[in-house]
């Protein structure tokens, strides 16, 4: 996971990922919701749980080789702080990442123009209620802490975890999950019931960010990086292998 070199198919990825996450979050709301004229929310937010579900676990399949498929500021910020991501990748990943969002909730404006009539809206939800926020900075803290479980602890099922999680935390927290600073700044953009208001827009940002970065915290001493040739190693890598793994601790 160690991620130094930045290459223009990592932003490439980074952005298209990113984008094709946005298109995914807000049109499978607005489709339920304004071209389907449901008038339950709970049929939309099902929706939108499989559909990001679905749809993020073939994302992360199809760019994870190209760009490690963080799609997310928080999950960027927090490979940083664990050391994964150089800050100047970071920097260059998140610009893709922000760009892919815009790109991505213009695209599905388009899309379905004859239903929105518009291409860009500022939204007026209000979200800013603390139990949002709250909800937002677990949402975003238990996604770092099952990126890290799951890379570290050398799963094999990492995309369909991670689908399988972001889906489920859809329909079972009160914020729906946005758990995204990118996701965040898209849905400004677009008068579907997903939208939320500038302010709360940040105050949720500001929540992932944090959740994202305590989890790197955390998780980083749950799961320590394996050693490199020549490392010194602690108790956990000791106990990888029967009778210690050879290092100078080891004997």
């Amino acid at each position: 996971m160690n991620e130094s070199c930045i290459s223009s198919r990592g932003l490439i990825a980074e952005f298209l990922g990113t984008m094709g996450l946005i298109i995914v979050a807000i049109g499978s709301i607005i489709l339920p919701q304004m071209v389907w004229g449901s008038v339950l929310p709970y049929e939309f937010v099902l929706i939108n749980a499989i559909a990001v579900g679905f749809v993020l676990f073939a994302l992360i399949e199809t760019f994870g080789p190209l760009s490690g498929a963080h799609f997310n500021p928080a999950v960027t910020l927090a490979l940083t702080v664990s050391g994964e991501c150089s800050p100047k990748k970071a920097g260059c990943y998140i610009t893709a990442q922000l760009i892919g969002a815009l790109v991505g909730v213009l695209l599905v404006n388009v899309f379905f123009y004859d239903t929105v009539q518009g291409l860009l809206f500022v939204s007026d939800v209000d979200r800013s209620s603390i139990y949002l926020i709250v909800s937002e900075f677990f949402c975003a803290f238990m996604l770092v802490a099952v990126i890290f479980g799951c890379v570290r602890g050398g799963s094999s099922r990492t995309p369909m975890v991670v689908g399988l999680f972001v889906g489920g935390m859809i329909i079972t927290t009160s914020s729906t999950m946005f758990a995204n600073p990118a996701v965040d700044i898209a849905r400004i953009f677009t008068n579907a019931a997903c939208g939320i208001a500038p302010v709360s827009a940040l105050w949720f940002m500001i929540a992932n960010i944090a959740g994202g970065i305590a989890a790197a915290i955390l998780f980083g001493w749950l799961y320590p990086k394996k050693l490199k040739e020549g490392e010194k190693c602690d108790a956990f890598d000791c106990s990888a292998k029967e009778g210690g793994c050879g290092c100078e601790k080891c004997g």
